[in-house]
């Protein structure tokens, strides 16, 4: 039986639940991992880094770190596949949620504690290791968590309340994450003491807990909704086939190592320069509501596609510029001026997020149309199987060797050229895309 959540407070509520998991998913992913290599900072070396020394052997950190990013895009299919299926008293999406955020927590408190003191290969092997087991338990935890969204939801425009109330979210975790961890470090702790403090944000992920009602799912009277087994091998076979999602995909993994680069490196980055980090990060958090307004006008007047291509431009311009603080700009202007560069980059960020959620959907909905039969989870799964892999090669591989042969400052322009890339390939977007969200001519 479907419990439908219909106070706007709960949903607003229910809607912040994910802020604490996805904060420490951004601090593990672009704070600690660059935190075992001393390369890359120049500034508060000994609070940027664990013991001021490298703690991992980097060729193999950098590929052991690559498979655990993956993993995480890989793994989404078959935990995907155990909630639904879960039998238990409680019902199958809070032991879900109990199970992963336990086992989040702990791997987050294992990963700040090397087993040597320097750069050895049991180092390298045990983060790993805690690496792909946190990305696990958060996988499962998140999965678990975004799949109750379709099971609370009494109607569409509750559906869009909820979607806006978890962007606004998404908004304040990166703001949290890029302006006050900077803060922190820069007053003396380190960032292991810093992720420490974030640590109780992860209770908001209680709040499902209380909110979700479910039938029990352990019995013969199993009380859920009746809907077609699509077999897993099915499945995938059905979403490689759609040569519109094949393209897009393309698209969005060129796209997808530029942002991942910018999110996981901008830390050292900007270690090299000595701007301040809090102000640059706020200037290209904040504006992103309003950019996002300016954003959904294009799509509105021009389609998708057009938007999108504004989005990347902006953002490559950004991060073109931004290259310039690296010894060209003079040091009385530098700050004013990356605060300017972060101000056209905040016009693609909420943009890239919107858009992962926008074509997924359509191309499900494209395939209902027509009568054919599809798991539209499926289009989210292998998507982030994707982003996942693109992700490892620009944090774990890129990032790494920018790091250790001291060339962190052409970071942005790499940035840069990924976007870009995606500009160009979005001329060749398949016209039902390429027009998606475009009002009618009257």
């Amino acid at each position: 039986m479907k419990y439908a959540i219909t106070s706007r407070k709960k949903l607003i509520l229910y809607g912040c639940a994910g802020l604490g998991v996805n904060m420490l998913g951004i601090i593990v992913g672009s704070y600690l991992c660059s935190a075992l290599l001393v390369g890359g900072f120049v500034d508060n070396v000994e609070n940027w880094t664990y013991l001021n020394k490298d703690l991992v052997v980097a060729g193999l950190w950098a590929i052991l770190a690559f498979f655990a990013k993956a993993l995480d895009g890989i793994i989404d299919i078959p935990l995907a596949s155990w909630t639904d299926n879960l039998h238990t008293r409680w019902g199958r999406r809070r032991p879900s949620i109990v199970i992963g955020l336990v086992v989040t927590v702990i791997a987050y408190l294992l990963f700040l504690v090397p087993l040597d003191s320097g750069a050895t290969v049991l180092n390298t092997i045990w983060f790993a290791f805690i690496l792909m087991l946190f990305y696990s338990a958060y996988t499962l935890t998140m999965l678990t968590y975004y799949a109750t969204f379709s099971e609370i939801i009494a109607n569409d425009a509750d559906r869009i309340f909820l979607s806006n109330t978890k962007s606004i979210c998404d908004v304040v975790y990166f703001s949290l994450s890029f302006a006050l961890v900077p803060v922190f470090v820069n007053m003396g702790m380190n960032i292991r003491i810093v992720a420490i403090l974030f640590l109780p944000l992860c209770l908001t992920m209680l709040i499902p807990l209380f909110l979700l009602k479910e039938d029990r799912t352990d019995g013969d009277n199993v009380n859920l909704p009746t809907q077609e087994h699509i077999p897993l091998k099915k499945s995938l076979i059905f979403s490689f086939k759609n040569k519109k999602y094949i393209y897009w995909l393309s698209i969005l993994c060129v796209m997808n190592v530029g942002l991942q680069l910018f999110l996981s490196g901008i830390n050292e980055f900007f270690s090299t320069t000595g701007i301040n980090m809090t102000f640059v990060m706020a200037s290209a958090f904040a504006p992103v509501p309003f950019t996002l307004m300016i954003y959904n006008r294009i799509i509105k007047k021009k389609g998708l596609r057009v938007a999108y291509q504004y989005a990347l431009a902006m953002f490559s311009s950004g991060m073109t510029l931004m290259f310039l603080c690296h010894n060209i700009v003079p040091e009385h202007l530098l700050l004013p001026f990356a605060i300017f560069c972060s101000l056209l980059t905040s016009c693609g960020i909420g943009a890239f997020f919107s858009v992962t959620y926008m074509i997924p959907s359509q191309l499900a909905e494209e395939e209902n149309l027509k009568g054919e039969t599809c798991a539209s989870s499926m289009y989210f799964a292998i998507q982030g199987l994707f982003e996942a892999v693109s992700a490892a090669l620009a944090s774990h591989i890129i990032l790494v060797y920018l790091k250790q042969s001291g060339n962190v400052y052409l970071l942005t322009i790499i940035v840069a050229m990924m976007c870009m890339a995606a500009f160009t390939l979005a001329f060749f977007m398949p016209r039902s895309l390429a027009l998606l969200g475009k009002a009618s001519d009257k």
